[in-house]
Protein backbone atom coordinates (compact mmCIF):
# COMPACT_ATOMS: atom_id res chain seq x y z
CA UNK A 1 0.00 0.00 0.00
CA UNK A 2 1.44 3.36 -0.77
CA UNK A 3 1.94 5.85 2.22
CA UNK A 4 -0.85 8.70 2.32
CA UNK A 5 0.24 12.71 0.66
CA UNK A 6 1.33 14.82 3.56
CA UNK A 7 1.93 18.55 3.44
CA UNK A 8 5.66 19.00 2.84
CA UNK A 9 6.48 15.66 1.11
CA UNK A 10 8.77 16.28 -1.63
CA UNK A 11 8.10 14.26 -4.38
CA UNK A 12 8.76 14.20 -8.36
CA UNK A 13 5.36 14.48 -10.40
CA UNK A 14 5.41 10.64 -10.98
CA UNK A 15 5.56 9.18 -7.11
CA UNK A 16 3.29 11.81 -6.41
CA UNK A 17 0.30 11.17 -9.31
CA UNK A 18 0.44 7.72 -7.99
CA UNK A 19 0.16 8.45 -4.18
CA UNK A 20 -2.46 10.84 -5.64
CA UNK A 21 -4.40 8.03 -7.50
CA UNK A 22 -4.02 6.32 -4.11
CA UNK A 23 -5.74 9.00 -1.69
CA UNK A 24 -9.34 9.17 -1.02
CA UNK A 25 -11.40 11.21 -3.76
CA UNK A 26 -12.03 14.08 -1.33
CA UNK A 27 -8.41 14.72 -1.13
CA UNK A 28 -7.52 17.56 -3.10
CA UNK A 29 -3.47 18.15 -3.18
CA UNK A 30 -0.79 19.51 -5.91
CA UNK A 31 2.40 19.26 -6.02
CA UNK A 32 4.28 22.56 -6.80
CA UNK A 33 8.12 22.67 -7.41
CA UNK A 34 8.62 19.04 -5.88
CA UNK A 35 6.35 19.94 -2.91
CA UNK A 36 3.38 18.54 -2.26
CA UNK A 37 0.11 20.78 -0.77
CA UNK A 38 -2.88 19.66 0.42
CA UNK A 39 -5.58 21.94 -0.22
CA UNK A 40 -7.99 23.15 2.25
CA UNK A 41 -11.66 22.58 2.51
CA UNK A 42 -13.90 24.55 -0.19
CA UNK A 43 -16.22 27.02 1.17
CA UNK A 44 -18.61 28.43 -0.68
CA UNK A 45 -17.10 32.14 -1.48
CA UNK A 46 -14.26 30.03 -3.27
CA UNK A 47 -16.64 28.18 -5.67
CA UNK A 48 -19.09 31.10 -6.16
CA UNK A 49 -16.08 32.84 -8.16
CA UNK A 50 -14.75 29.81 -9.51
CA UNK A 51 -18.16 29.39 -11.24
CA UNK A 52 -18.02 33.20 -12.19
CA UNK A 53 -14.81 32.90 -13.48
CA UNK A 54 -15.43 29.77 -15.51
CA UNK A 55 -18.30 31.44 -17.10
CA UNK A 56 -16.46 34.49 -18.14
CA UNK A 57 -13.62 32.33 -19.87
CA UNK A 58 -16.45 30.11 -21.11
CA UNK A 59 -17.82 33.15 -23.17
CA UNK A 60 -14.29 33.56 -24.92
CA UNK A 61 -13.77 29.88 -25.50
CA UNK A 62 -17.33 29.80 -27.07
CA UNK A 63 -16.14 32.73 -29.54
CA UNK A 64 -12.93 31.48 -30.49
CA UNK A 65 -12.74 28.38 -32.37
CA UNK A 66 -9.17 26.63 -31.71
CA UNK A 67 -9.37 27.11 -28.13
CA UNK A 68 -11.10 25.11 -24.68
CA UNK A 69 -11.89 26.49 -20.93
CA UNK A 70 -11.36 23.51 -18.71
CA UNK A 71 -12.12 23.73 -14.63
CA UNK A 72 -10.13 21.91 -12.55
CA UNK A 73 -8.44 19.24 -14.62
CA UNK A 74 -4.99 17.83 -14.01
CA UNK A 75 -2.12 19.39 -15.25
CA UNK A 76 1.18 18.12 -15.72
CA UNK A 77 3.57 21.01 -15.78
CA UNK A 78 6.97 19.29 -15.35
CA UNK A 79 8.89 16.43 -13.87
CA UNK A 80 8.33 18.43 -10.16
CA UNK A 81 4.80 19.99 -10.92
CA UNK A 82 1.35 18.54 -11.10
CA UNK A 83 -1.56 20.83 -10.11
CA UNK A 84 -5.77 21.72 -10.76
CA UNK A 85 -5.67 24.86 -11.38
CA UNK A 86 -9.32 26.63 -11.14
CA UNK A 87 -9.71 27.25 -14.71
CA UNK A 88 -6.96 26.97 -17.83
CA UNK A 89 -7.50 28.35 -21.11
CA UNK A 90 -5.37 26.95 -23.68
CA UNK A 91 -5.13 26.46 -27.51
CA UNK A 92 -5.28 23.33 -28.77
CA UNK A 93 -2.06 21.63 -30.00
CA UNK A 94 -3.10 21.33 -33.66
CA UNK A 95 -3.72 25.34 -34.02
CA UNK A 96 -0.40 26.06 -32.24
CA UNK A 97 -1.00 25.14 -28.75
CA UNK A 98 2.29 24.00 -25.94
CA UNK A 99 -0.07 21.47 -24.44
CA UNK A 100 -1.27 17.81 -25.21
CA UNK A 101 -3.62 15.83 -23.86
CA UNK A 102 -1.80 12.21 -22.23
CA UNK A 103 -3.60 9.26 -20.63
CA UNK A 104 -6.75 12.02 -20.16
CA UNK A 105 -4.69 14.77 -18.37
CA UNK A 106 -3.03 17.76 -19.61
CA UNK A 107 0.66 17.37 -20.41
CA UNK A 108 2.82 21.06 -20.39
CA UNK A 109 1.60 24.08 -19.75
CA UNK A 110 -1.33 25.98 -20.77
CA UNK A 111 -1.04 29.48 -21.97
CA UNK A 112 -3.67 30.71 -19.64
CA UNK A 113 -4.25 29.63 -15.69
CA UNK A 114 -6.62 31.70 -13.15
CA UNK A 115 -6.62 30.37 -9.70
CA UNK A 116 -9.02 31.72 -7.19
CA UNK A 117 -7.64 31.99 -3.16
CA UNK A 118 -8.75 33.04 0.08
CA UNK A 119 -6.45 31.53 2.60
CA UNK A 120 -4.39 30.30 0.31
CA UNK A 121 -3.58 33.10 -1.56
CA UNK A 122 0.59 33.37 -0.18
CA UNK A 123 0.68 29.97 -2.04
CA UNK A 124 -0.83 31.20 -5.11
CA UNK A 125 1.08 34.59 -5.52
CA UNK A 126 4.47 33.01 -4.38
CA UNK A 127 4.92 29.09 -4.90
CA UNK A 128 2.90 28.37 -7.71
CA UNK A 129 3.55 32.15 -9.22
CA UNK A 130 7.28 31.04 -9.54
CA UNK A 131 6.03 27.25 -10.83
CA UNK A 132 3.95 28.88 -13.44
CA UNK A 133 6.81 30.92 -14.74
CA UNK A 134 9.79 28.27 -14.37
CA UNK A 135 7.14 25.63 -16.44
CA UNK A 136 6.08 28.10 -19.36
CA UNK A 137 2.64 29.24 -18.65
CA UNK A 138 2.16 32.35 -20.86
CA UNK A 139 -0.31 34.63 -18.21
CA UNK A 140 -1.46 33.75 -15.00
CA UNK A 141 -4.46 35.30 -12.75
CA UNK A 142 -4.99 35.27 -9.01
CA UNK A 143 -8.66 36.28 -7.64
CA UNK A 144 -7.56 36.63 -4.19
CA UNK A 145 -11.02 36.92 -2.13
CA UNK A 146 -9.23 37.98 1.21
CA UNK A 147 -7.56 41.01 -0.32
CA UNK A 148 -9.76 41.57 -2.91
CA UNK A 149 -8.12 42.21 -5.81
CA UNK A 150 -7.16 40.54 -9.02
CA UNK A 151 -3.47 40.13 -9.92
CA UNK A 152 -2.56 39.33 -13.89
CA UNK A 153 0.91 38.11 -14.80
CA UNK A 154 2.18 38.07 -18.43
CA UNK A 155 5.20 36.21 -19.05
CA UNK A 156 8.12 38.36 -20.44
CA UNK A 157 11.13 36.80 -21.35
CA UNK A 158 10.47 33.87 -19.65
CA UNK A 159 9.32 35.99 -16.68
CA UNK A 160 5.95 37.12 -15.18
CA UNK A 161 5.34 40.50 -15.02
CA UNK A 162 2.39 42.02 -13.40
CA UNK A 163 0.02 43.24 -16.04
CA UNK A 164 -1.75 47.01 -15.53
CA UNK A 165 -5.15 48.03 -16.74
CA UNK A 166 -5.75 50.43 -18.91
CA UNK A 167 -6.79 53.97 -17.94
CA UNK A 168 -10.74 52.49 -18.48
CA UNK A 169 -9.43 49.45 -15.23
CA UNK A 170 -10.14 47.01 -18.03
CA UNK A 171 -7.59 44.31 -18.41
CA UNK A 172 -6.65 42.88 -21.97
CA UNK A 173 -5.03 39.47 -22.07
CA UNK A 174 -1.84 39.85 -24.58
CA UNK A 175 -1.93 36.22 -25.42
CA UNK A 176 -5.54 35.47 -26.23
CA UNK A 177 -6.67 39.00 -28.43
CA UNK A 178 -10.60 40.23 -27.22
CA UNK A 179 -10.38 38.47 -23.54
CA UNK A 180 -11.34 41.93 -21.50
CA UNK A 181 -11.83 41.75 -17.56
CA UNK A 182 -13.61 44.10 -15.82
CA UNK A 183 -11.45 43.16 -12.34
CA UNK A 184 -13.84 45.35 -10.08
CA UNK A 185 -17.28 43.89 -11.70
CA UNK A 186 -15.87 40.45 -11.36
CA UNK A 187 -14.99 40.87 -7.31
CA UNK A 188 -18.69 42.32 -6.60
CA UNK A 189 -20.20 39.38 -8.81
CA UNK A 190 -21.31 41.59 -11.22
CA UNK A 191 -21.83 38.92 -13.97
CA UNK A 192 -24.12 41.31 -16.38
CA UNK A 193 -21.10 43.83 -16.45
CA UNK A 194 -18.22 41.29 -17.18
CA UNK A 195 -20.16 39.90 -20.20
CA UNK A 196 -19.88 43.07 -21.51
CA UNK A 197 -16.86 43.79 -21.47
CA UNK A 198 -15.77 40.39 -22.89
CA UNK A 199 -18.71 41.09 -25.67
CA UNK A 200 -16.57 44.09 -25.99
CA UNK A 201 -13.23 42.90 -26.64
CA UNK A 202 -14.56 39.94 -28.75
CA UNK A 203 -15.65 43.05 -31.16
CA UNK A 204 -12.69 43.75 -31.82
CA UNK A 205 -10.68 43.53 -35.16
CA UNK A 206 -7.96 41.92 -33.04
CA UNK A 207 -10.08 39.47 -31.78
CA UNK A 208 -11.25 38.63 -35.53
CA UNK A 209 -7.83 38.68 -36.42
CA UNK A 210 -6.78 36.03 -33.49
CA UNK A 211 -9.79 33.81 -34.85
CA UNK A 212 -8.39 34.12 -38.10
CA UNK A 213 -4.98 33.23 -37.49
CA UNK A 214 -6.42 29.96 -35.28
CA UNK A 215 -8.29 28.64 -38.57
CA UNK A 216 -5.53 29.46 -40.83
CA UNK A 217 -3.20 26.88 -38.69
Amino acid sequence: MLPPLKNGDRLDQKTFHARYEAMPERVWAKLIGGIVYLSPPQKAPLGRMRVRVFHWLAGYEEATPGIEALPHVTHILSEESEVQPAVSLLIFPDKGGQTREMDDYIDGPPEFIVETASSTDAIELHAKRDDYERTGVREYVVVALRQARVFWFVSRNGQFEELAPGDDGILRSEVFPGLWLDPAALLRHDTPRVQEVLQQGLATPEHAAFVARLAGQ
